[in-house]
C-alpha cells in the first residue's frame, strides 16, 4: 500500500513538472472572469477585448522561464557530476624511488633461418620440347 501511494505521488510530481503550461491554461479557463475583472492589465481599456489574455501570456512566459531555469540547473548539476570525480590518492614518491628489477637476459626462441630457396615441384603434365 505504501509503495503504491509513493509511486502515485512520484508520478504526479513528474506530471506536474512536465505539464506546467497545461495547468496555467486550466487555471486561466477556470478563473477567467476573476482574472479579466481584477488581475487584467488592460481592464481599463475594454475596446481591446483582452479578457485577461495579457495575464495569461505573462503567466505562460513565467512558466517557460521557470522550465528553462530548471533545465539549466539540471545541466549544470550533470556537468558537475561528470567533471568533479573523487580524487584518488596515489603513492607517487615510493614508486619513483624504487628501481625496476629486470632479468639480466631475456630468452627468445626464434626459429633458425633456412637459407634454401624453395622451388616448385616439377610438372609432369607439360612437355617443354
Amino acid at each position: 500500500m505504501l509503495k503504491r501511494f509513493t509511486a502515485i505521488i512520484l508520478l504526479m510530481t513528474l506530471l506536474l513538472a512536465q505539464f506546467s503550461r497545461v495547468f496555467v491554461y486550466a487555471g486561466f479557463e477556470l478563473n477567467q472572469q476573476y482574472i479579466a475583472t481584477v488581475l487584467c492589465e488592460n481592464k481599463d481599456k475594454p475596446a481591446m477585448h483582452c479578457n485577461g489574455k495579457c495575464y495569461l501570456a505573462k503567466k505562460l512566459k513565467q512558466a517557460e522561464e521557470k522550465e528553462k531555469k530548471q533545465e539549466r540547473d539540471a545541466q549544470k548539476k550533470n556537468a558537475q557530476d561528470v567533471f568533479f570525480v573523487k580524487a584518488i590518492d596515489l603513492p607517487v614518491l615510493p614508486l619513483c624511488l624504487k628501481t625496476p628489477e629486470f632479468p639480466g637476459e631475456f630468452s627468445f626462441d626464434l626459429p633458425e633461418s633456412n637459407n634454401e630457396i624453395p622451388h616448385p615441384p616439377p610438372s609432369i603434365f607439360f612437355n617443354y620440347s
